[in-house]
C-alpha cells in the first residue's frame, strides 16, 4: 500500500489563498419595506387603471395577475428578508387560497354586504383566474429577483 500523499507545503499564502466571490450585502428591511409599499400603490394604480380603461377578458385577468402581483408586494413587506421564491410562492398561495374559498360561497354572502370584501375576496370561483395568478407570481419574482441582482 501507498502512503496518502501530503499536500505540497505552502510558502506564500498570498498565492495560494481565494478570496470569495464579492456578494451584495442584503438590504435592510426598513429599505425593502419602503420599496414593498411604493410598489403596492403603484400595482393598485395599475389595476384600477385597467378597470377603468379596458373590459373583457384582458382586464379581468391582468387584474387576476395584478392581485397576486400586490399580495407579494405585501409578502415582501411583512417579511423583507424573504427569498424571492419564496415570496412568489406565498403570495400565489394566498391567491389560490382565495380562489377555492369562493367555492363555499362565504365570499359571495361577504361580497354582497361590502364592496371592500368584494374587491379582495372576490365573489365567483373561475378556474382560469388560477392561471393567471401564476402569471402574477411569475412576475413579481422575476422583478424582486432581478432587484436582488443588482443589490
Amino acid at each position: 500500500m501507498r502512503p496518502a500523499a501530503r499536500p505540497p507545503e505552502r510558502t506564500d499564502d498570498s498565492t495560494t489563498r481565494r478570496t470569495p466571490p464579492a456578494r451584495s450585502s442584503p438590504a435592510r428591511p426598513s429599505a425593502v419595506r419602503a420599496v414593498a409599499a411604493g410598489a403596492a400603490v403603484v400595482t393598485v394604480a395599475a389595476g384600477l387603471a385597467v378597470r377603468a380603461g379596458a373590459d373583457g377578458a384582458f382586464a379581468k385577468y391582468a387584474g387576476s395577475a395584478l392581485y397576486t402581483v400586490l399580495l407579494c408586494t405585501l409578502v415582501a413587506f411583512c417579511a423583507p428578508r424573504a427569498r424571492p421564491a419564496v415570496v412568489g410562492a406565498t403570495g400565489l398561495g394566498l391567491s389560490w387560497a382565495v380562489e377555492f374559498a369562493q367555492l363555499t360561497g362565504v365570499p359571495a354572502e361577504l361580497s354582497a354586504h361590502s364592496a371592500a370584501a368584494r374587491l379582495v375576496l372576490g365573489s365567483t370561483f373561475n378556474a382560469p383566474d388560477l392561471l393567471w395568478y401564476a402569471v402574477g407570481a411569475a412576475c413579481a419574482w422575476a422583478i424582486l429577483r432581478a432587484a436582488g441582482q443588482r443589490r
